[in-house]
């Protein structure tokens, strides 16, 4: 009991550090030259399910982002880079904060180190391009609905 009680203090203590209540109420905030364009990993990371899989992520000038997970399947969670406390982070669509912190040419995210590339991976291009079809629907109007047999996990569940 004492053990539930000191854990529910802790995470308490520790959500008002936060100052962010959600992806919604986060500002998207366009980062820095050195942070925009296309990150990957290289090579087996301690931060991914298996030795194969690979990473990328994608910042855009705007602030935008997508984190590109690639195993088994895709699974591409878009995002928004913020200031935090003066330090720059990604929020994903479920409201998960992640810093990114950049030491001379390696990003250090989520656990990863990634390096820049030229263009993202060709899965993950066309995660980004499925992720920006129900932005512009929805900027015209038009209702969005998931397309069947996709595995972006993320990308068509929430419209912010």
């Amino acid at each position: 009991m004492k053990n539930w009680i000191i854990a529910g203090l802790a995470v308490t203590a520790l959500s008002g550090c936060a100052q962010l209540e959600g992806y919604s109420s986060a500002v998207k905030t366009p980062p820095p030259a050195s942070l925009v364009g296309s990150w990957q990993t290289m090579g087996p990371q301690k931060g991914l399910v298996s030795p194969e899989a690979r990473a990328s992520l994608i910042i855009t000038a705007a602030g935008d982002t997508l984190d590109c997970r690639q195993w088994q399947r895709v699974i591409a969670k878009p995002g928004k880079t913020t200031l935090l406390d003066g330090d720059w982070v990604n929020i994903n669509n479920q409201s998960r904060v992640m810093p990114l912190e950049l030491e001379g040419s390696v990003l250090h995210y989520d656990k990863l180190t990634l390096s820049k590339v030229n263009q993202p991976t060709a899965e993950c291009q066309k995660a980004l391009a499925d992720n920006a079809e129900p932005k512009a629907a929805q900027a015209a109007g038009e209702p969005t609905a998931a397309k069947s047999g996709k595995h972006y996990s993320g990308v068509f569940n929430r419209a912010n």
